[in-house]
Order: C-alpha cells, then sequence, then structure tokens
C-alpha cells in the first residue's frame, strides 16, 4: 500500500519547509500543477498548513506517548507523527484507519520502515484520546502564558508579549485567528469588467464574496484560480485586502515620479503605476534579481509595461539623481501579521529578530526619505504588528529627520475613503496618530502597519 498522492505532497513541502528553510506557500504552488487533481490538492494544503499552524500543540499531544521529544526524532518520523495526529484531532471525515495507516506507509516510503511499529502504536493510543479536549490533556501547573501557547500552538515568548502589550482578549483573539485558514482575497484590476469576471469564477465552480475592506477586492474558495482566463490575463491579481490598500495611502496621482522602493512580488506596483498612468514614471527597486524577475513576470501578465526594474540596496545610499514625488517603503519584516498565511513564520522567528529588523527598516526609510521631493508623500508599512518595527522605527526616523512630518489623519482618512467597500468607515482602519492599522482578529486580513509621511514644500 502506498500513501495516497495528497499526503505524499504535504509530506514532501513539510520535510523541504523544515529541511531547506522554504516556505510552505512557494512549495505548495510548485508541488499542486495542472496533473494534480483538485481534490489532492485542497487535502495537501490543508494537511500542510495545519500542521504547520497547529504543530506545538500536536507535538505535546504526541509526547504524552513517546520516550522523548518529538524534535529530537528523525524528521521523516516526525512528520508523519504530525500528519497523523493532525488528522485525527482535527479532519473528521477522515477515518481514524486511514490516517494511523498513512503516516506508516510515508515513514517506510522515506526508508525509516524500523520507524513503522513506533508511528503505528503512538498514532493508536492518539486517536483513542482524539474526542478528548486538549485543554484536559495538558499539565495542571502550567503558567497561563504557556498554557495558551500550547493551546494555540505559538512560541511561549510571542505569547508573553502580546499578552503584556495587548491584554488577554485581544491576544487570545489574535492567537485563535491565526490559525484560522485566511481567506483567498483577490483585487479586481478592470471593475468594468466586474460581472464578467464573478460569472466566470462561478462557473468555474468557485464561490465569490464581496471584499470586507476595498470595493475592487473580493475573496474566493474552491476550484483553482490561477488557471482561470480572468487571471491569466490580467483581470484579477490574488492579494490580500491590507496589501491591497497600502498603496492607495500614497495617493498617487497622474504623471507623478514614484518609487517602490521594496516591489516583490510587485502587486503593490502595479496598483502605483495604474495611479502614475502613461505620463508618469514608476520605477519598482528590490535586492535580488530573482525576484525582480518575478515581478516582471507579474507585470507581464498584468501587461504593465511602463514600469522600470532596478536592482538595488536600500540599506545604502540610494543611487537617483532626481527626487520622487510618492515612495513606498513597503519593509522586510518579521511577518508577524502573517502567520495565518504564512504559520511557519511562528517557528523560525526569534525575538532578537525584532531590533534586527528595526535597525534594518530605519536605514530603508532614512535613505528613501532622502530623495523624497519637496510636498511629496512617503508611505512606510510592514505586515508586522510588532512595535519595534512599526511605531518605534517611525519615531526614530522622525528624530533624525526634524523636517519630514506625518500626514494627518483625516488627510490620511480621505485618501483611501473612496477606495472602500460600502459601509465601511475608513476612520476605523486608523489609529490616534494617524497609522493605518490591520489585524486578522479584526478585519479577517493580514495584520498591516503603515505610516504617512510628507515633506512640507517649505
Amino acid at each position: 500500500m502506498a500513501a495516497s498522492p495528497s499526503r505524499t505532497i504535504a509530506f514532501e513541502v513539510l520535510r523541504r519547509v523544515e529541511e531547506e528553510g522554504a516556505y510552505a506557500s512557494d512549495e505548495l504552488h510548485e508541488a499542486l500543477g495542472a496533473s494534480v487533481k483538485p481534490v489532492d490538492a485542497a487535502l495537501a494544503t490543508e494537511l500542510t498548513l495545519g500542521v504547520l499552524r497547529w504543530r506545538r500543540l500536536l507535538d505535546c499531544l504526541l509526547e504524552r506517548h513517546l520516550k522523548k521529544p518529538v524534535e529530537r526524532l528523525d524528521l521523516p518520523v516526525a512528520l508523519a507523527l504530525r500528519m497523523g495526529i493532525y488528522q485525527l484531532r482535527f479532519l473528521e471525515k477522515i477515518p481514524a484507519r486511514a490516517a494511523v495507516n498513512e503516516s506508516v506507509e510515508l515513514v517506510k516510503r522515506a526508508r525509516k520502515t524500523s520507524a513503522a511499529a513506533l508511528v503505528n502504536a503512538v498514532l493508536h493510543k492518539a486517536a483513542g484520546e482524539a474526542s478528548t479536549p486538549a485543554e484536559k490533556l495538558l499539565l495542571p501547573n502550567l503558567q497561563p502564558a504557556e498554557r495558551l501557547a500550547i493551546l494555540h500552538s505559538h512560541p511561549t515568548w510571542m505569547v508573553e508579549r502580546w499578552l503584556s502589550r495587548l491584554g488577554e482578549v485581544q491576544a487570545t483573539a489574535l492567537l485563535v485567528a491565526d490559525n484560522e485558514r485566511p481567506r483567498l482575497s483577490c483585487a479586481m484590476h478592470e471593475s468594468s469588467r466586474r460581472q464578467e469576471i464573478f460569472d466566470e469564477l462561478e462557473a468555474a465552480g468557485m464561490r465569490v464574496e464581496p471584499g470586507v475592506l476595498l470595493k475592487d477586492a473580493f475573496s474566493v474558495s474552491g476550484g483553482s484560480l490561477a488557471k482561470t482566463r480572468a487571471f491569466q490575463t490580467g483581470l484579477i491579481s490574488i492579494q490580500d485586502e491590507a496589501s491591497q490598500a497600502v498603496p492607495l495611502l500614497l495617493g498617487v496621482q497622474p504623471g507623478d515620479r514614484v518609487l517602490d522602493l521594496c516591489a516583490a512580488p510587485g502587486g503593490k506596483t502595479a496598483v502605483l503605476a495604474r495611479a502614475a498612468g502613461s505620463d508618469g514614471i514608476v520605477i519598482a527597486a528590490d535586492r535580488y534579481a530573482h525576484r525582480l524577475r518575478a515581478v516582471r513576470a507579474q507585470f507581464e501578465r498584468l501587461k504593465l509595461t511602463s514600469v522600470q526594474l532596478v536592482a538595488l540596496d536600500a540599506e545604502r545610499p540610494l543611487p537617483f539623481s532626481r527626487q520622487f514625488d510618492r515612495i513606498l517603503v513597503d519593509a522586510p519584516c518579521s511577518g508577524t501579521g502573517t502567520l495565518a498565511r504564512h504559520p511557519e513564520i511562528r517557528w523560525r522567528l526569534q525575538p532578537e529578530q525584532l531590533d534586527e529588523f528595526h535597525r534594518l527598516q530605519v536605514r530603508m526609510l532614512r535613505n528613501a526619505l532622502a530623495i523624497l521631493a519637496p510636498g511629496g508623500r512617503l508611505v512606510y508599512s510592514t505586515c508586522s504588528i510588532e512595535p519595534e518595527e512599526n511605531e518605534d522605527v517611525v519615531a526614530e526616523t522622525l528624530r533624525y529627520e526634524p523636517s519630514i512630518r506625518r500626514v494627518p489623519t483625516n488627510t490620511a482618512v480621505a485618501s483611501i475613503q473612496q477606495h472602500l467597500a460600502d459601509g465601511l468607515a475608513a476612520e476605523t482602519l486608523f489609529v490616534r496618530d494617524g497609522s493605518f492599522r490591520t489585524s486578522a482578529a479584526v478585519q479577517r486580513t493580514d495584520g498591516f502597519f503603515a505610516a504617512i509621511l510628507e515633506r512640507p514644500r517649505s
């Protein structure tokens, strides 16, 4: 008996995530080609992302029946056990017998036949308590942060800092949101063809729902969006709604000179290029050539031919002789606002890295401000929810740059209100200091931060 295609794909993707530092979304995109049946693609995706999201809880439950921590097992054995117990705990439609037997086959396929008996025994024991709430199986003397961290499968240090900053109610809501399947959000590039696009997607078996933030956003479920004519001809793109909203904060006007300093994969640049029009100048920059190649491929699909691509290191003074009217600095960051979409981040990130990101972000922001024209506007954004990467970066930069000021909140609100979904007040997306914020727990989008800065004309 061989393991099913869906489980084999999930197993291999998880192995590459662990061994090679790959990202699950990228690996799934590569693995789930046209030859993979939709039902197998759906289960492979569910298993991969589910195991990554719930890894800590899964390991805790497995270790009740093991003599050593899961992380000390050979990786193929650990992955087979995690996949097995995830199915037992979270996928009620899969028979326990199938979950156990397929996990045993995965171990054999990985040439770890000697561990097959261990996997079989542990998962049979886990199956016997699969209906028992996890909380009842934890040790009774755990500290509150530790208990929350295990039950919601996050690192303890992350939970501790969120509890300290947000309080238990908001922190718990965020933990819950991080473990929910995120919406597959899309941007519509030609709103006049809205009904035509929706009709095509629904004919392909997809369910279409309106966006929660933006008029020209929507979400889909079921089917393969990338195989549709609407996607292939550039009428739509896959992009989280908060990510779609960030470039709108720049208020780009026709004819503007625009710089997207950290452009890959190019979704935000596309918004800027359309707003600048044929008379504008738009430059998409990134540090790595392979990322710019991906941006170029994106622009070819979207039929954007006027954007100039430049490879540069944004940590160094920027090589432009002229200033820009609008600059977007969507900075590299920890990604803690995207843990539902990229669950592996929670296991890779270390607390000391937040300070490293902070120093990098300050350098990038200061270099960008040096080429912002008088009267120009800059948006600094991250998909992080950590103060070190957001408020603290802006505050430190403004101490160095006394001529720069924040755009007033009412101006920021006005810049985006026209783009928002009916009934949504822009004020709800801004905090007291004028920063733009979204949250997986509140808006059901990625958690984004954006600060809007300007250089006065005199």
